[in-house]
């Protein structure tokens, strides 16, 4: 009977709402669908932007179905979401292997699956599914994602639907998945992980980057060799400073400076030789000071018993072995538009007829509209085709171009504000389950929006994934709103669970 009083004495859903993040939802919805209309635009229709058979028509089609789908998952308990956790991901799982077979081919794509007169894209739906099955396995009792045997259940759960999404062709929303990465670090994925993935990043670009720039005139080692092996060096000292507990830091300290000191002078005789005495190839000296330091913390970890040093020693050469690996992977796996791309986004060439010419078009259509913008439907670029996808993939441009300078600040503030509220909320969840979810869906919304709005900036590779709540389509909007609310709606819930502890 008591239990049952204490129920009742919850508040209602209404009150319990976060309606602050459905107002900026709200907000955002109304102005994509304004950049909609901007980007589909055409001089030929005046005055059909609210016509269904126009794109401008269709987005409200989607919009009003979003609020629908957004109101009926309210309705629904928010415990039912974690009791078919691992139903909703097998589902999605076996819908994703199907999907090649199902789908048609739009634009060499193979991930979209024809319903009537509309196409959806089951990899936007698979998210929430993977959201809500880390959730649930992360919450299980004495589960601990800095158990090696519970990380890779993790990595299996994210990883699986990303190669079957890489095999539909659609490798850019595949990338969308790794940034579950970033909520496995607040739930205690050792940061060292992290910063490798970044270092391999930084390894890849660097190397690149400069891997026709000879190194002080010394034509047989590049500038961009040497920086990474140098870099190599860098971090390896770095990891072994930060990474030693209180009972080894001293001797790390010392072991530190001792190393970063032997290979500097390595590498500096390296380059003096091949430069002033006897020319030659000084990559392998570089290589060398690489392996030796790998190899010395080899010893290290044998001798004073001490997994750190070993960890670390895997660092050095598994850094060593990505970057020649990667030379393989940019020549003779990428597909050639790949390799253009990054070589494009590098500055190692120019295409502004192919692979640079969304970005270029994306730039001058932003650069045109100044502090204050041409006004809503006044864009030239948009309205004059320049720009393709312009209506997806690059609307952010058309915003630049109406809006100007201040609507683009307007629309990442927004975006920062839906943010900086998901984290908010989800440090406040009472359970696990509730707290993983939300910071899978605060993870999903910031690598969309920071690549998306990169690569218009052509800052970052240019890989087709939405701008949420902004981009036309049904698929993309209602995956974002399914996400999203299903996080308010558990978030609403923590009242009653909280009510009934008291």
């Amino acid at each position: 009977m008591k239990n049952s009083k204490q129920e009742k004495k919850a508040p209602s859903l209404f009150k319990s709402l976060d309606w602050l993040t459905i107002f900026i939802y709200v907000v955002l919805l109304a102005l994509g669908w304004m950049s909609v209309c901007g980007a589909s635009y055409d001089y030929d229709q005046a005055g059909s932007i609210i016509d269904f058979s126009t794109r401008s028509g269709m987005q409200i089609v989607w919009i009003g179905s979003s609020l629908l789908l957004a109101s009926l998952i309210l309705m629904t308990d928010d415990r039912l979401f974690e009791t078919l956790s691992y139903i909703i991901y097998i589902c999605f799982i076996g819908l994703l292997f199907a999907t090649p077979f199902l789908a048609h081919d739009i634009k060499g794509s193979m991930s979209w699956i024809k319903i009537g007169n509309s196409s959806i894209q089951p990899a936007e739906f698979a998210k929430f599914g993977v959201a809500l099955c880390l959730a649930k396995v992360i919450s299980t009792y004495n589960f601990d994602v800095r158990k090696w045997r519970d990380f890779i259940i993790c990595i299996a759960i994210i990883v699986v639907p990303m190669g079957l999404i890489i095999m539909q062709k659609e490798t850019g929303t595949a990338l969308v998945y790794s940034a579950f990465f970033l909520m496995l670090y607040r739930e205690g994925m050792p940061g060292c992980l992290l910063f490798t993935a970044l270092s391999a990043v930084v390894y890849f670009v660097v190397g690149v980057r400069f891997a026709e720039d000879p190194l002080l005139g010394v034509e047989e080692m590049s500038l961009g060799h040497g920086l990474v092996m140098f870099l190599i060096q860098i971090f390896t000292t770095g990891l072994l400073l930060v990474y030693g507990n209180k009972e080894q830091g001293t001797k790390n300290k010392s072991t530190f400076i001792r190393m970063f000191l032997y290979m500097l002078l390595i590498d500096c005789a390296a380059i003096f030789v091949a430069r002033y005495i006897y020319p030659c190839n000084s990559v392998w000296a570089m290589v060398f000071a690489c392996g030796a330091s790998g190899l010395y913390l080899l010893y290290l970890a044998l001798r004073d018993r001490f997994l750190q040093y070993c960890l670390i020693a895997l660092f050095t050469l598994g850094s060593m072995g990505f970057f020649y690996s990667a030379d393989f992977v940019m020549n003779r796996i990428m597909e050639p538009h790949q390799q253009t791309r990054i070589r494009v986004l590098l500055g190692l060439e120019d295409d502004p007829r192919g692979a640079g010419y969304n970005v270029i078009q994306a730039k001058i259509a932003i650069g045109s509209g100044g502090l204050e913008g041409k006004g809503f439907l006044n864009g030239t670029q948009t309205k004059l085709k320049y720009v393709p996808e312009q209506d997806t993939d690059f609307i952010f441009c058309t915003v630049g171009e109406e809006e100007g300078f201040i609507g683009c600040a307007i629309v990442l503030l927004l975006f920062l504000s839906l943010i900086l509220r998901l984290l908010y909320l989800s440090e406040r969840q009472p359970y696990t389950f509730g707290r993983v979810y939300g910071y899978s869906v605060l993870s999903i919304f910031l690598f969309h929006v920071f690549i998306n709005v990169g690569m218009v900036l052509g800052l970052t590779p240019v890989i087709g994934i939405p701008l949420p709540f902004f981009s036309y389509g049904g698929s993309s909007l209602w995956g974002f709103t399914i996400l999203l609310f299903i996080f308010l709606r558990i978030d609403a819930g923590r009242l009653r669970v909280h009510n009934s502890k008291q």
